[in-house]
């Protein structure tokens, strides 16, 4: 099923979206949801979101914001500012939606757009529970944990970057 709404959008508030999820509610599609930094886009975000957008119609990525980055990873970070992540993730034909925030978690965002699923990639589950997780649970979503791609981590390159050195 098709979401009714081109791809692609790029949201600062959660206000924006909630037409287009009220529509995707009224046809039967399934909405998905993620969150993160997706600092340095990388192959292993690309699976990543591909997985994720297979479990159902339609796709929002919650983006943290600059300083939520910050605040999570620490100085330096993010490479790329909020407006090229969002640009860049929002192209990718598997993400159908882009929202800012800046909280240190999406939870307001979930709240407010009620997805059917939930997902977050490997490196949380049982050990390192999302608090997202629980919300979406208590709003009846799924919850859904996706596999990594070995190796591949926007810090692990940032580190390959810093070894290798100038040149």
């Amino acid at each position: 099923m098709d979401s009714p709404s081109p791809q692609g959008i790029v949201a600062l508030a959660v206000e924006e979206l909630l037409p287009w999820r009220e529509a995707l509610r009224l046809s039967g599609a399934r909405l998905i949801m993620t969150n993160g930094c997706f600092d340095l886009l990388h192959v292993g975000h690309l699976r990543y979101l591909s997985q994720a957008r297979a479990l159902g119609d339609a796709l929002v990525l919650a983006l943290n914001d600059d300083a939520s980055v910050r605040r999570l990873k620490g100085p330096g970070r993010p490479v790329l500012p909020w407006a090229e992540r969002a640009e860049l993730l929002a192209g990718l034909r598997v993400v159908d939606a882009v929202l800012g925030f800046a909280e240190d978690t999406a939870v307001a965002a979930l709240r407010r757009l009620r997805p059917d699923v939930y997902v977050k990639g490997g490196d949380y589950g049982l050990a390192n529970w999302p608090p997202e997780a629980d919300e979406a649970r208590a709003l009846g979503a799924e919850v859904r944990f996706l596999g990594l791609a070995p190796g591949r981590s926007t810090s692990a390159i940032l580190k390959q970057l810093r070894d290798a050195g100038p040149g």
